[in-house]
């Protein structure tokens, strides 16, 4: 029955790509999380009224963050192939599109962190540093605790935007659904193929924007 409706559509090929697609956000996600944090907390410390106020710092990462931040996608895998092919040793399949990836998710994610942590109450904050917490106690006992709503829910819109970054990766010969949905659907003209590799890609975001929202509201105490 199936076959009637997608003449064209070889299944084990859509899992093969699901595969890639979610291979591809998962392992980029993981390192845009932390990658997104750690940038995040320079920002927030090093800002006008921080713990660690440096403006020039400040300025430095803020400059870096913003330039990758604005980079369209597709632009920034062609400058980054001289570099994908150097860690990698190939600008073909899915483990080359994860550096573009990374750094084009991680300053994103990064904003999404500075401004979580700035919504912060600064009452906490001062009464952490008044009983003399250390930096790290500041952070993994307040900052990060008290902006982990916000923190899910930023990584829940990167990720989504993430899957939306490896279909373009696809395209380029990442592989994933992207690539399954141009070259078997587009190139071919096979409709059929990329409506499947299409609503696929809706149902994976649909399940992370899902799972973000039922995390958030566990974590959001008020």
């Amino acid at each position: 029955m199936a076959e009637s409706f997608f003449p064209h559509l070889k299944w084990e090929q859509l899992w093969a790509a699901t595969q890639e697609t979610l291979y591809m956000t998962a392992l980029s996600g993981a390192a845009t999380f932390v990658l997104g944090i750690l940038l995040g907390l320079a920002l927030f410390l090093t800002a006008r009224g921080g713990l660690f106020q440096n403006r020039t710092l400040y300025s430095v990462i803020s400059i870096v963050v913003n330039v990758f931040r604005s980079i369209p996608f597709i632009i920034l895998i062609v400058l980054l192939i001289p570099f994908t092919k150097a860690i990698v040793g190939s600008i073909l399949g899915a483990n080359a599109a994860l550096p573009a990836l990374i750094v084009g998710a991680a300053p994103f994610y990064a904003r999404l962190v500075e401004i979580a942590l700035r919504e912060v109450d600064k009452g906490v904050i001062e009464a952490t540093r008044s009983m003399g917490a250390r930096l790290s106690t500041l952070v993994f006992r307040v900052l990060l605790p008290e902006s982990s709503p916000a923190l899910v829910s930023g990584i829940t819109v990167t990720l989504i935007a993430l899957v939306s970054y490896s279909a373009m990766a696809g395209v380029i010969g990442a592989g994933g659904l992207g690539n399954l949905a141009y070259l078997e659907g587009f190139q071919r003209n096979h409709n059929d193929v990329t409506l499947v590799a299409t609503v696929t890609i809706l149902i994976i975001v649909f399940i992370i924007q899902f799972c973000g929202d039922v995390i958030t509201s566990l974590l959001d105490k008020r």
